[in-house]
């Protein structure tokens, strides 16, 4: 089978890279494989709903440095529950036969989703339906396995590390203990990297349970020693020792329907309460997600889209270009979506900032 027609789609959450993806697919695409591109708008929502146009070469032009998606993105549309409304009430449907019946009546002979876990584990599923699926690699939170990053993160640890080092500022100015939180979920990637490279004294990630009396007795070390501030890096996801999550809300329609957030507040309020410390808390939040992508993450999301054409080229489907070191290799999507990648407690990283006087809050 020769494939001359393909879709592509961007799921979940934005983040910076998304548009050089599609960049790379429609160029190398039309370029070296003479293929029709159709791009779909908003996710699975637009393969629900019937709503896709074609994409030329012309019309990728310019995008590589813009953030965001041209195609829009919905982390509320998985179409084995479809949220609907019935008699004022929200509900929800399998609309997947609806995506198929789609798929079908634009002719495509393959899709190219690019996503995180959520949209990982709603492409394997259709990939046990019949579709044709490559997957490409996307999460600032970098949690997703069997490749070493996924682009966004480079992007978001770059934020929030600007971020970090404009409070310092303020933080020694004022004699302040300055609570900064990040997003990724149930992983400290971007916590431990953009507080090492942040100059962090506390960093604090899911991966090791905090507790706040070592924190507060670790800072009042601090002053004693004459450094009259101290800046804490707190992923979104930490919990104390015998302690839970800190939940923002639940979203029912979403695939993940925890969101995460608040823990810098409360973290705040604790070391201030136990230190009598001034204390601010900062929330990143969707600042990670937001802005143009860097330049490793421009190279490393065309490196994965031109991938993902090739593998659909080559008709091997149900896989995803994965970075491996300095190379893109094929890993079958099934295996990503087997576990979270968190950060091992043997981390190289974690040795760095426990060696270079950094609390872990351990």
């Amino acid at each position: 089978m020769s494939i001359h027609r393909i879709g592509v789609l961007s799921a979940g959450g934005d983040c910076p890279g998304i548009n050089a993806v599609i960049h790379a697919v429609v160029k190398k695409a039309i370029l070296d494989y003479q293929m029709e591109i159709y791009g779909i708008f908003d996710g699975f929502e637009g393969l629900v709903e019937g709503r896709w146009r074609t994409l030329q070469y012309n019309d990728v032009s310019g995008i590589m440095p813009l953030g965001g998606t041209i195609l829009g993105a919905s982390n509320k549309a998985n179409p084995f529950k479809y949220p609907c409304t019935e008699y004022g009430k929200l509900c929800f449907k399998d609309l997947s036969q609806e995506v198929i019946d789609h798929y079908h009546s634009m002719g495509l002979q393959a899709l190219i989703t690019i996503g995180g876990d959520g949209t990982f584990h709603i492409s394997d599923r259709f990939i046990q339906k019949g579709l044709n699926i490559v997957g490409v690699p996307k999460t600032i939170d970098n949690d997703l396995s069997e490749t070493d990053f996924t682009f966004g993160f480079d992007s978001a640890v770059w934020v929030a590390t600007d971020a970090i080092d404009r409070l310092h500022t303020t933080a020694q100015a004022h004699h302040r203990v300055m609570v900064v939180e990040v997003m990724g979920r149930y992983a400290g990637w971007i916590a431990l990297y953009s507080g090492i490279a942040g100059g962090g004294d506390v960093i604090l990630i899911p991966e090791i349970p905090y507790d706040i009396e070592n924190i507060c007795t670790f800072i009042r070390k601090r002053i004693a020693a004459g450094k009259k501030f101290s800046i804490v890096v707190v992923a979104e996801g930490s919990k104390p020792q015998g302690g839970d999550f800190t939940v923002l809300r639940k979203v029912e329609e979403s695939h993940d329907q925890i969101r995460l957030g608040g823990v810098g507040h409360v973290i705040s309020e604790q070391i201030e309460g136990k230190t009598g410390i001034e204390t601010r808390a900062v929330i990143l939040g969707h600042l990670l997600r937001g802005g143009s992508p860097t330049p490793y993450d421009r190279v490393l999301a065309s490196r994965f889209g031109t991938a993902a054409v090739d593998l659909v080229a080559q008709e091997q489907f149900g896989l995803f270009p994965a970075l491996r070191g300095n190379e893109i290799k094929p890993v079958p999507i099934k295996k990503a979506i087997e576990k979270l990648k968190t950060i091992p407690l043997d981390h190289s990283l974690l040795k760095l900032a426990r060696s270079t006087g950094t609390c872990l809050g351990e």
